[in-house]
């Protein structure tokens, strides 16, 4: 068989990202979850794309919004549960479902089924970005030495705890 070169790939061969930047209490909620970085993996830079697995009981991050980046997110096999500030919502293989950027509409995807679920989630990369999170005690900011964690009053969660945002 042929090796595929860029800009052609095989999501087979782009290794799974386990975990999450989320600190504790938070990073245990998301249960089992991986994610191929096809976009990082095909090299793009204006967006990402991410081929998602959420196992049984697993979420996709925690209820946010973003304040400049687009979502959009389309369901590629099993079932999902989109939570939004408009209640639940189900969406199987060949649905989908788009955020545009500033719009205050809190969201996530929950895997309440008995098999896995995979999704394509896509979006832009802007420089400023920040996720907003209504029901939890969580916000990320910024000083000299990088992005970090931190309650909404500003104090930091422990610095073994948090990373990256999701």
């Amino acid at each position: 068989m042929n090796r595929l070169k860029l800009p052609a790939l095989d999501p087979a061969t782009v290794a799974d990202v386990r975990g999450c930047g989320y600190p504790e209490p938070f990073r245990s909620r998301m249960g089992d979850r991986s994610k191929k970085k096809l976009g990082d993996a095909a090299g793009l830079t204006r967006f990402g794309v991410n081929l998602v697995t959420l196992g049984p009981g697993g979420q996709s991050a925690l209820r946010h919004w973003h304040t400049l980046e687009d979502e959009f997110v389309y369901v590629l096999e099993g079932e999902l549960v989109l939570v939004s500030n408009a209640g639940e919502q189900r969406l199987t293989a060949g649905m989908c479902a788009g955020y545009r950027a500033g719009h205050r509409d809190a969201h996530h995807f929950v895997n309440r089924s008995a098999a896995p679920a995979r999704y394509l989630e896509i979006g832009n990369r802007v420089d400023g970005d920040n996720a907003l999170y209504p029901d939890d005690d969580l916000m990320w900011c910024e000083d000299e030495a990088g992005v970090f964690a931190a309650r909404k009053d500003g104090r930091r969660y422990a610095a073994t705890d948090s990373g990256a945002a999701d």
